[in-house]
């Protein structure tokens, strides 16, 4: 099978995002099970700067359009 290449309209840009250490870690994949709500408050913190870099609604709760990832 051939890999299929995935464009992204400005992909190699850079966003800055502010995380704590444990958020940081929460996304890189380690769990807290005692502090779930520490992946939440990162994701949330993800989700958000994906809104604003593409100007997504959030009261849509869609996901970014397929021609912006083309």
């Amino acid at each position: 099978m051939s890999a299929t290449a995935v464009k992204i309209p400005h992909g190699d840009e850079t966003v800055t995002l502010e995380l704590t250490v444990k958020e940081m870690m929460a996304l890189a994949g380690i769990r807290f099970h005692n502090d779930h709500p520490v992946e939440i408050s990162a994701r949330k913190k993800l989700q958000e700067a994906i809104e604003v870099k593409y100007s997504i609604d959030s009261k849509e709760e869609a996901p970014i359009p397929y021609q912006h990832l083309v």
